[in-house]
């Protein structure tokens, strides 16, 4: 193996009424949403940054600024495609990925499957290698009372050239 990298990120968004619940790119029900500036899925933001910093190109906010009218309303999906897309990850592929969701409310880990299957088919990697983990905050900080959802991501990189 002549080369690999691994990135993590981190993203927090604070819940708000009157928006769809949107985690790994797929609806949760439930009675608030997050609040941003695109559809404020954390776990896909979390994971951008891990990609992002992997090969050492900045964060998330330099790439899709929160005051870019063009990302208003933008989903997690449509910006994950577009990180995919960037000229610098041409040569390289997704080794794994893992994501810790950490929210009080709504339980998630009935969505896990679906979350996995979804994320795997937009990195184009098997749902076995991504991992994705519903955690509380045990009723403590503003996740654990109902007040935000945070998520931590993990990604390595393999160059495309390598099995």
């Amino acid at each position: 193996m002549k080369d690999m990298r691994i990135g993590i990120g981190y993203d927090v968004h604070r819940m708000a009424p009157e928006r769809d619940l949107m985690l790994c790119t797929c609806h949760i029900p439930n009675e608030t949403g997050l609040d941003g500036h695109s559809d404020a899925d954390a776990p896909v933001h979390a994971l951008i940054d891990a990609m992002l910093g992997a090969l050492a190109l900045g964060d998330i906010g330099q790439h899709y600024p929160d005051d870019d009218p063009q990302y208003l309303g933008a989903s997690g999906e449509s910006l994950l495609r577009k990180t995919l897309a960037l000229p610098e990850f041409q040569g390289w592929r997704i080794g794994n990925a893992d994501i810790t969701i950490i929210a009080q409310k709504p339980k998630l880990a009935p969505y896990v499957p679906k979350m996995r299957e979804a994320l795997a088919a937009v990195l184009g990697i098997g749902a076995d290698h991504v991992s994705i983990k519903a955690k509380t905050a045990e009723g403590l900080d503003s996740v654990g009372h109902c007040q935000a959802i945070e998520a931590h991501a993990a990604v390595i990189l393999f160059p495309k050239d390598e099995n």
